[in-house]
């Protein structure tokens, strides 16, 4: 009946990790995963609580700085940027007015919805613009003030 309660208190922190997406709770789900297995073989409570702790906080400490380390944003570890984090420095032509909430710009020979950074200005049809973030599939920019990198 104790890995019952290990597994669903392991489930639960696999989900709650989920909504939080700190990359900690996951390895608290580890350690009840692990004293699920000791219950398993009978080993006794206070037994299962010194697994939980062992293996948690061996997770926190070896694994988690490797996976932080993997999840840098790849113009911080030197790598080749792709997808949506490619698009962010890259220049746009606007296509249709640029204003805080809308507008339509032309990157690289796709069409992507677009506002101003500082949801103030205003890019007329023609304007280089510069991407400065992407959120969701819109791309925030600002004036291209800089030379091409």
């Amino acid at each position: 009946m104790e890995a019952v309660l290990w597994i669903v208190l392991g489930v639960a922190l696999a989900i709650a990790e989920a909504f939080t997406a700190s990359l900690l709770i996951i390895f608290f789900s580890v350690g009840a995963l692990a004293a699920a297995g000791a219950a398993a073989l009978g080993a006794p409570l206070l037994l299962q609580v010194i697994v939980f702790a062992i293996v948690s906080g061996l997770s926190v400490g070896a694994l988690r700085p490797i996976v932080l380390k993997h999840a840098r944003p790849a113009l911080e570890s030197g790598e080749t940027p792709i997808g949506l984090e490619a698009i962010e420095g890259s220049h746009g032509t606007v296509l249709e007015e640029v204003g805080g909430d809308h507008g339509m710009i032309k990157i690289d020979g796709e069409i992507w919805r677009a506002r101003s950074f500082d949801g103030i200005e205003k890019y007329l049809p023609g304007e280089r613009v510069r991407v400065v973030k992407v959120k969701g599939a819109t791309a925030i920019v600002w004036r291209d003030d800089l030379p091409n990198i």
